[in-house]
């Protein structure tokens, strides 16, 4: 019998971080999990103090998710106080330098962030995704040990557009080029070593990952997973017997900022599309998943209410089965109830918040094949 293993699965959302310790041999249900702030907005409420006492900020480590820490520090510069960060942090808030210059922000290189930290007014805060001080804390004080076998994280990422490319045009081009090449939702899941270049969020991440091992005393050579958060949800909802049941569905995970749905049958991607969740309600949302059930969504019709875009592979079987089955995951789930067309929301293994951790399990047992024996017996059945 092989020995127990123990990975660490991180879903970085907006809102929260959702973070399952899975221990193989044991029940899903009974692993160790958390449900904490995200680190964007760990960062902003950061920034926000600097700013109520007008301290001078300075911005280091990786490159991290945006949104509340970006329009923490922008609303910090614009107060008059002043911004400095360093190249690999400054792309935070914009892949391109010149445009965080024009925020206001001063971009100064690591030996020069060396010597401003000498100044004790300043407030100094590093920005990572994964933060493996805290985990590991958090895990100790309840005395678990934090060593892993692996390691699997999700994020979002926009990937690093070229200059003059809509950020939104080039998210949505990556993912048609994927789901073209493997209409599956586990093709956005990347072994380290595997994360396509543009993707520098998640390469950001799995750099942090080396902290981790390092300060857990785990091997460091354990694999390394990264994956899309949208997609890993949609995947985890898949752990939900009643979706796994259904031949014919609708995945949609309505996320704090961003919405994504597939159209699966038979777990083959039929179409997509991605929205900004604040810039649509229930009736435009109704009307893209009927159109995306019916293979009529067109791209231009996302792209133009300031969403990513849309993409339809296949037209869907005309078997007179009516509309797919529905299944809703996603801290903003509410924004579907008592829609007319009956959404399911998905609570995999009893716990829709740890819906992207069992994603992001499956995927590793799907990139992982020495991993794959000691993970799928505690995962449903693939067929």
């Amino acid at each position: 019998m092989s020995s127990p293993i123990r990975i660490l699965a991180i879903d970085v959302g907006t809102g929260t971080q959702d973070i399952l310790l899975f221990e193989s041999g044991k029940t899903i249900e009974n692993c160790f999990k958390m449900v904490m702030p995200s680190p964007t907005v760990i960062v902003a409420e950061r920034i926000k103090r600097a700013t109520e006492h007008g301290h001078p900020l300075l911005l280091t480590g990786m490159t991290m998710g945006g949104g509340p820490c970006h329009w923490a520090a922008r609303d910090h510069a614009l107060a008059g106080y002043p911004v400095a960060v360093t190249p690999q942090a400054g792309r935070t808030f914009d892949d391109d330098l010149t445009m965080v210059e024009h925020m206001g922000f001063e971009i100064i290189d690591e030996t020069e962030a060396v010597r401003r930290t000498e100044n004790p007014t300043l407030v100094h805060i590093e920005l990572q995704d994964f933060d493996a001080h805290a985990i590991i804390h958090a895990l100790q004080a309840f005395d678990v040990d934090p060593r892993v076998e692996a390691l699997a994280i999700a994020a979002f990422d926009h990937g690093a557009a070229p200059p003059g490319y809509s950020d939104r045009r080039f998210r949505f081009d990556f993912i048609a080029n994927t789901v073209q090449s493997r209409p599956v939702p586990s093709a956005f899941a990347y072994p380290a070593q595997q994360i396509p270049a543009s993707l520098t969020r998640l390469r950001a991440a799995a750099d942090s990952t080396m902290r981790y091992i390092q300060l857990s005393g785990s091997d460091p050579h354990v694999p390394i997973l990264l994956m899309d958060t949208g997609s890993a949800a949609v995947l985890g909802a898949l752990e939900d017997q009643l979706v796994r049941s259904q031949d014919d569905s609708l995945l949609c995970n309505i996320g704090n900022f961003h919405t994504l749905a597939f159209h699966l049958v038979q777990g083959r991607i039929l179409g997509i599309f991605e929205h900004h969740t604040g810039e649509i309600s229930q009736p435009q949302l109704e009307q893209m998943l009927v159109k995306l059930a019916h293979g009529t969504l067109t791209n231009d019709e996302v792209f133009t209410t300031s969403g990513h875009g849309a993409l339809i592979l296949h037209q869907p079987p005309s078997n007179g089965n009516g509309f797919p089955f529905l299944a809703v995951t996603g801290p903003r789930r509410a924004l579907l109830r008592g829609s007319p067309l009956h959404p399911y929301e998905a609570t995999p293994h009893g716990d829709m918040m740890l819906a992207g951790c069992f994603g992001l399990l499956r995927a590793l047992a799907d990139n992982e094949p020495s991993l794959a024996p000691m993970i799928e017996p505690s995962l449903l059945p693939r067929e």
